[in-house]
Parts: structure tokens; sequence; C-alpha cells
């Protein structure tokens, strides 16, 4: 059985915008959780590979509030991907 692709927005922040080279897009995906659509953006290679990758810190929102990878991915969402922020 395929997904059912639904419409999304991807906002990336930080240096996660200065690796991918764009704030934000529009994509579809069959994503239902925001680590799966974390997974899709991983496969796409790099530069989303290497800033995404599993082994990195890297925070998530849904809908402007974190959120984790078993967050569920509703169409018309908007996702956030950021590094954490350190205070100094």
């Amino acid at each position: 059985m395929t997904a059912v692709k639904k419409t999304i927005t991807v906002r990336y922040f930080a240096s996660i915008r200065e690796a991918v080279g764009t704030g934000q897009e529009t994509l579809q995906t069959g994503a239902a959780t925001l680590g799966a659509l974390r997974d899709e953006l991983i496969a796409r290679g790099e530069p989303w590979a290497g800033c995404l990758a599993r082994g990195r810190a890297v925070r998530m929102a849904l809908n402007q509030d974190m959120a984790q990878d078993a967050d569920a991915l509703p169409a018309g969402a908007e996702a956030a991907f950021f590094p954490p922020v350190t205070g100094g």
C-alpha cells in the first residue's frame, strides 16, 4: 500500500539553512511522522544528509511547537529543523 502524499512546508534555520541554501520549501511527502520526514530529507543526499544526519543534534518543531520523531505529520503542517541553541 502506498502512502498518500500530502503538501507540507519545511523551514530550515541557522546553520541548517546555510547548508541547504534555503530557509523554506514546500514539498509533497508520504511521511507519516516528523522522523520519517527527516529520513526522507536525508535520503535526498547532500547537503540534507550531512546537516540532518541521525548522529547530529537537530531540534525539530511542528507547527511552531517543539516536536519529536514520533509526532504525526498532518497535511498542511509546517515542520522546522534547527541546530540546538547554546547560551553564552
